[in-house]
């Protein structure tokens, strides 16, 4: 058994190297992350970081009036894209800060009440049922949740599901990637439903919302566990988190499978947008 003055010690190596990781983490970032390291009471919003406007100050522009279309897709993903890097700039902060609970809680070091409702609010939103929130296995779960998606990919989906956002669920919804829901009046009935079906296609109040309701439909969704699985690997591997290897755990996310698959390829490749992921990776 290790003595208290080692293991004092030890936790003090980890929250240093830690610490050290964060403020990098933050440079990295270009985001602020806590003062207080060992004790980070609190998430910085991301969003100026980004400029994104607020939700009343929105103009979802008219996409299919540009008739030049590479034109046109340029616009759709400058568009996007900024709310795509505020999500993950998010994203990442959570996981610096959890990862750091994590490495305390290996050496022994108990977690204050700013950490413990950090932990339970992550289970919640990320969709993790535990009893004790101390429990390495579950906490291991959560990291494999909360994390990145390339902005490759959820561009290339977006301007899949959305028609390079001429839709009428993207124009009226802000919905850009399809997604459905089940209870009456929740978004837009699509013209081309079923007389037995009862989904429609969700509408958000701004592009943040929808964001944000993607990032958490594919970190969560048990259909897209493949995606989480090739992402951990990727990490794991010590490899960059690329659109093109996430795109292989969708075969759930269209009745096409593997087509679709194929289609969401296409665009990143034929679009360059492989090169969007820098701001995951400058």
């Amino acid at each position: 058994m290790m003595s208290t003055k080692p293991k004092q010690r030890l936790a003090i190596l980890v929250h240093s190297l830690l610490t050290v990781a964060m403020a990098a983490g933050a440079y990295y970032l270009q985001a602020p992350l806590p003062s207080q390291a060992l004790k980070p009471t609190f998430i910085p919003n991301p969003l100026s970081d980004y400029h994104i406007p607020e939700p009343s100050a929105v103009v979802l522009p008219d996409f299919a009036a540009i008739q030049d279309i590479e034109l046109k897709k340029q616009a759709f993903f400058d568009f996007l894209q900024p709310y795509i890097d505020a999500k993950n700039a998010e994203v990442r902060i959570q996981r610096l800060r959890l990862q750091l609970i994590l490495a305390r809680i290996k050496v022994g070091v108990g977690l204050g009440h700013d950490d413990n409702v950090f932990v339970w609010d992550l289970a919640r939103k990320y969709q993790i049922k535990t009893d004790d929130l101390h429990e390495i296995g579950f906490l291991d779960r959560l990291m494999h949740r909360v994390d990145v998606l390339p902005p490759s990919l959820v561009l290339a989906q977006a301007a899949n599901e959305s028609g390079w956002g001429t839709s009428r669920f993207a124009q009226e919804g802000y919905n850009f990637f399809g997604q459905w829901c089940y209870t009456e009046g929740c978004g837009l009935v699509p013209g081309n439903r079923r007389a037995f079906a009862s989904h429609e296609v969700k509408s958000f109040m701004s592009v943040e919302e929808a964001v944000n309701a993607y990032f958490r439909n594919l970190n969560t969704f048990p259909g897209y566990q493949d995606l989480r699985i090739i992402r951990q690997e990727l990490r794991q591997d010590s490899k960059p988190i690329d659109g093109i290897s996430l795109t292989e755990g969708l075969g759930k996310y269209s009745e096409r499978g593997k087509e679709y698959i194929h289609d969401l390829q296409s665009v990143i490749y034929k679009n360059n947008l492989l090169a969007r992921d820098k701001t995951l990776f400058p």
